[in-house]
């Protein structure tokens, strides 16, 4: 209930901030510089030891559109959910005398841990020119670092890379995810995996006229893990020896409990 307080309350005020007077009348040329206000159902997701994934609503408006390119669908909106940058490394398996071992790596650096993207349409059919070069799945620069080699190999290994994050559902993409409720707002819904990695992420709104990029705005969204989970990633992080040797005497305690439990007299 809480939540959905929240979403009308945004709702409401993004509609407030973008007042049908500010839009340009049907057949008349625009003279202002269309803007673009954007919204969340919540700015913080909370990872306890139930969560199996959740919805996130994106929300927002334009201002001074222009009434003939919305009849006609010249505006397009392309939302993103961004994850937390780090180093991702994806290796190869080749089988070698029998046993399957992994005989190659590429190292990535500084690429999104999670990436969700919803859009109006398919986004080679909103723009197929370099405004939209890091926009998508398809698209995130995954450079490698220290790489020596030929072309081929580092094609397979971004493919590899982008394949295992879809099927793992940290990379998501919605081609009809974003629709228009009413001639000038918009609502955008992004699906949040079970294993999204904690952290702040960066919600990102951009807007499309006739297929040039107008306009971009951004907000962030803090996931944390929250109760027991969150009191053993701190304690992994703030106190290591601690953390180890606690786990160390689980495992010595858990398995002579075992051992009573299963011996045969």
């Amino acid at each position: 209930m809480r939540q959905v307080l929240r979403f009308l309350l945004t709702a409401v005020s993004i509609a407030m901030a973008a007042p049908a007077a500010a839009q340009v009348p049907f057949g008349e040329a625009s003279t202002a510089r269309e803007g673009l206000e954007i919204g969340t159902s919540t700015n913080e997701i909370a990872i306890a030891s139930d969560f199996r994934g959740a919805d996130l609503t994106v929300f927002g408006a334009l201002t001074n559109a222009d009434q003939l390119f919305l009849a006609i669908g010249h505006y397009d909106i392309i939302v993103t959910l961004e994850g937390p940058r780090d180093y991702a490394t994806v290796r190869r398996k080749e089988r070698v005398l029998g046993i399957w071992i992994n005989t190659h790596s590429m190292t990535f650096e500084q690429v999104p841990e999670s990436y969700s993207l919803a859009s109006t349409r398919e986004i080679d059919v909103i723009n197929e020119r370099s405004s939209l070069s890091s926009i998508g799945v398809g698209r995130l620069a995954l450079n490698p670092t220290g790489y020596v080699g030929n072309a081929v190999d580092l094609s397979d290994f971004r493919d590899a890379y982008r394949r295992l994050k879809l099927a793992s559902g940290l990379y998501q993409r919605d081609t009809s995810g974003v629709r228009f409720v009413s001639s000038s707002l918009f609502r955008a819904s992004l699906r949040l995996p079970a294993n999204i990695p904690d952290g702040v992420h960066t919600v990102r709104a951009y807007l499309f006229k006739g297929g040039e990029l107008l306009l971009e705005q951004e907000m962030p969204l803090r996931v944390v893990k929250t109760g027991l989970e969150q009191a053993i990633t701190d304690a992994a992080h703030n106190r290591p020896i601690a953390y180890g040797f606690f786990c160390v005497l689980i495992a010595l305690i858990t398995g002579w409990g075992a051992s009573l439990l299963f011996r045969k007299d």
